[in-house]
């Protein structure tokens, strides 16, 4: 590879947020031009917990290629990967599971989130505990060096470099002493990839939990100005007056400071408040709003282009092009894999049929 190679992706639940545009979209979209990047759309994953909602996963999952392509994601630099195309994936994720204990699985603490917030109880199905092993060999089948992720998915990284590290070990014959960065040097299959947080690793909804749809609490890139403004509106401080001195590490800051470009400003905003200076929570809110509409305002002028027949027909011609070049990388990976495991009996080409 002429550049370092990069592999991150969303699970299609709707639309995209901010939260996901601070978090790593935001973050992908400048490092299109110095790295090898490939963006997955882990439509597999989301029927660990939707399986009964196929029309809906389809209609998400062109969604969030919408939004890709709207914040800027570039098919001709990026290879944008409809997971349920790529084969190799699942194949990888049998092979890996025997290297991850169970307990250890079920110890990712992102996995015991999603039980908690989707209230699923002890009633999920046997594929939702795959999930975790199903990142670990989505990230691996491109044998990236680099994960942009949000602050809330660093955690899935680490499984995936304890696998990769041990399948290096078993299958390679590579010490265990080693740096990470020597394993691929040291004649290694997998490098141990680095996860890469964005600008704002976390932003919370506008009522201060984990932003989200089943929250009702996002703010999306595809909003109306209106929209933006009556969001921002339900962010609480518990202030009272604007002649009150004010905390600044309140939810409302989280947003200054996430969405004002200006440092002097948000220095201003800060010292103004904190000395309770004549400005209230509702200025501050309408600057915000107005913040937060000059990131998204372009964003959905270039989404709606899309929003037609004619522009879902050319998502689903830049999904079979992803697939065609991802399933290059993908088999190879999977090839060297099975050699190293001694079940190396013949390769195979993939391509995608038309329907």
């Amino acid at each position: 590879m002429s550049k370092a190679r990069i592999l991150t992706g969303d699970t299609p639940t709707g639309k995209l947020h901010l939260g996901h545009w601070v978090g790593s979209v935001e973050n992908r979209v400048k490092l299109q031009d110095k790295y090898d990047c490939y963006f997955l759309i882990a439509n597999m994953h989301a029927f660990t917990t939707r399986a009964d909602k196929p029309d809906e996963i389809r209609a998400s999952t062109l969604e969030i290629v919408k939004d890709w392509l709207a914040c800027g994601i570039d098919p001709d630099k990026s290879t944008i990967v409809l997971q349920t195309e790529v084969p190799g994936i699942a194949e990888l994720t049998w092979y890996l599971a025997m290297l991850l204990p169970f307990n250890r699985v079920m110890r990712n603490p992102t996995l015991k989130t999603e039980i908690e917030d989707k209230e699923l109880g002890d009633g999920y199905s046997f594929g939702f505990p795959m999930y975790a092993v199903g990142q670990c060999a989505d990230i691996l089948i491109f044998r990236p060096e680099l994960v942009p992720v949000g602050e809330d998915q660093v955690a899935h990284i680490e499984p995936c470099r304890e696998v990769a590290r041990r399948f290096n070990q078993l299958y390679c014959g590579v010490d265990s002493h080693l740096d990470d960065e020597d394993y691929v040097k040291e004649g290694g299959l997998f490098p141990i990839p680095k996860a890469e947080v964005g600008r704002v690793g976390r932003l919370p909804g506008v009522d201060g939990r984990k932003m989200s749809k089943s929250l009702n609490n996002a703010i999306y890139l595809s909003d109306s100005f209106k929209q933006i403004k009556k969001k921002v509106g339900k962010i609480t401080t518990g202030r009272q007056t604007m002649d009150e001195p004010g905390d600044t590490t309140n939810l409302l800051f989280d947003y200054v400071r996430a969405f004002i470009p200006d440092a002097g400003r948000i220095a201003e905003l800060e010292t103004k408040y904190s000395e309770g200076d004549n400005i209230g929570d509702g200025h501050i809110k309408a600057e915000v709003s107005e913040a937060i509409e000059a990131i998204i305002a372009p964003k959905r002028e270039t989404r709606e282009k899309f929003d037609t027949p004619e522009g879902e027909a050319k998502i689903v011609e830049i999904i079979k092009a992803g697939t065609r070049r991802a399933n290059e990388v993908a088999e190879e990976t999977l090839y060297e894999a099975k050699k190293a495991m001694k079940i190396d009996f013949g390769a195979r080409n993939l391509s995608p049929r038309n329907p």
